[in-house]
């Protein structure tokens, strides 16, 4: 198996994109770290789904202090974590004039400070390889209602860049997969209406599946990807060029 005696840490993984990810590493081989901030009744349905060890850890992203302990935890329990997945992320629809601060702070707490958090803790405290963050076509081609959400996840791609040149020298790799409209979470609650608008606009006219992103993640988190740093990988279908 291709990540045996790997450790992977997985943020949001109760549900949706984290929770195949997660399954995807465990059928791999890898010791899962599952985190997410409130349904760790979810968390502990995933983990009795998965097929090697894991761990159950709640975490708030936008709270170093929680990061730093879940870090903590996971490497007493499996002695390093190997792999980090910034998955965690929100959404709050709303337009700029009418956004209050709470919206806008919120989704930049965790889809942008999220990230910086996991990434400074991991880095400090294990001796990680890969961190393979994850933002969305939202940030290249924009859309109405969501410019906290555009505007969190453009973040993550510069942050992405800049982090991969800081610890290129230590072997770790960096890299952001740019994921488009999945048929998975956010995508499944959107009205059919919208849907139907936004599949108009795909060239493939279909959404994304969950194993589309996680085989390129795997990909991305393995030994023949170690050349493959401060990039971003589209999944889109073709939605952005």
């Amino acid at each position: 198996m291709k990540f045996k005696d790997k450790t992977v840490l997985v943020t949001g993984s109760s549900r949706g994109m984290g929770k195949a990810i997660a399954m995807r590493f465990s059928e791999e081989g890898a010791n899962v770290v599952l985190c997410c901030k409130n349904r760790l009744d979810l968390l502990e349905e995933v983990a009795n789904e998965l097929c090697g060890d894991s761990i159950v850890l709640q975490m708030d992203v936008t709270n170093l202090s929680s990061v730093e302990h879940v870090i903590d935890s996971a490497v007493e329990r499996f002695g390093n974590i190997d792999i980090l997945i910034n998955n965690a992320g929100n959404f709050k629809n709303s337009m700029v004039k009418k956004m209050d601060e709470e919206t806008w702070n919120s989704v930049i707490d965790v889809n942008l400070t999220g990230v910086f958090n996991c990434t400074k803790a991991v880095l400090s405290k294990t001796k990680t390889s890969r961190i393979i963050n994850i933002s969305s076509v939202v940030a290249q081609i924009g859309v109405i209602g969501a410019a906290n959400y555009a505007a969190a996840k453009s973040g993550v791609l510069g942050f992405t860049r800049a982090v991969a040149k800081e610890v290129v020298r230590k072997d770790i790799t960096v890299n952001v997969l740019v994921s488009g409209y999945i048929n998975t979470g956010m995508w499944t609650r959107l009205p059919l209406e919208l849907q139907e608008k936004i599949l108009e606009q795909i060239p493939m006219n279909r959404p994304g599946k969950p194993e589309e992103i996680t085989e390129t993640i795997l990909f991305l988190a393995s030994e023949g990807a170690g050349y493959i740093t401060g990039q971003m990988i589209n999944v889109n279908g073709g939605i952005y060029m």
